[in-house]
């Protein structure tokens, strides 16, 4: 019966310390493969969602501010028409 005991024992801390070398590879594949790409999107002119996002709220800024000097033009222009 120890003997048993023993095999199942060292069967247990078999199958942990698989679960451990598996979950060990599955991080190293994640951090290749995010590195991977990475480069390809830095060979490929690409960028991340960060940058992406960064660009496009200066983009709307830059569309409101534009939309409010072109009413602000408009109005000194109708001022000037109305003087002459």
């Amino acid at each position: 019966m120890q003997s048993r005991k023993s095999i199942f024992e060292d069967f247990a801390k078999l199958m942990t310390n698989a679960a451990g070398v598996a979950q060990d590879a599955t991080k190293e594949f994640e951090t290749a493969v995010g590195s991977l790409v990475e480069r390809v999107m830095a060979r490929q002119g690409l960028v991340n969602r960060e940058e992406f996002e960064a660009v496009r709220l200066m983009a709307i800024k830059a569309r409101e501010e534009n939309l409010e000097l072109k009413e602000k033009m408009t109005e000194l222009e109708g001022k000037i028409t109305a003087k002459k």
